[in-house]
């Protein structure tokens, strides 16, 4: 019982502090937008502090996976410079490629690049803000 509560009110300083946060994004993309971000919000009517809320829950969601995982942007140039090469070294690699066929790696490999290909045609989607010729 006393574990739910705890949860529970770990829930609650949660959405408090979501909230907030919204609130201070809020204020704080007005006066950078000014007129623009007035009508923006304008435009959103009754679905801003939904969008909002659900935007400032998925940055502290995002936070807390950042440290429980431990994350961290690398530190330097050699290695960003040091994980590419290595891809490109094994992409270019026959005896890499003979070796996942053999192991059955390739369908793990495969469903990599179905995932990344998926990732990049959203973010095209909604570039573009059309799906097949239909405007969204």
């Amino acid at each position: 019982s006393s574990n739910a509560e705890t949860a529970q009110k770990k829930t609650q300083d949660a959405l408090g502090s979501a909230q907030k946060t919204a609130e201070k994004l809020w204020e704080n993309s007005k006066k950078f937008l000014g007129p623009l971000g007035e009508r923006a919000g304008s435009m959103l009517g009754s679905y801003r502090q939904p969008v909002m809320y659900n935007l400032s829950v998925a940055r502290e969601l995002l936070k807390q996976v950042y440290v429980a995982e431990r994350l961290q942007p690398p530190t330097d140039l050699a290695a960003v410079r040091s994980a590419y090469s290595t891809l490109w070294s094994r992409a270019s690699s026959q005896a890499y490629w003979r070796g996942i066929f053999s192991s059955g790696e390739w369908t793990k490999v495969a469903i990599y690049a179905l995932e990344a290909y998926g990732i990049f045609k959203i973010g095209e989607i909604v570039g573009r803000r059309s799906v097949v010729g239909y405007n969204l």
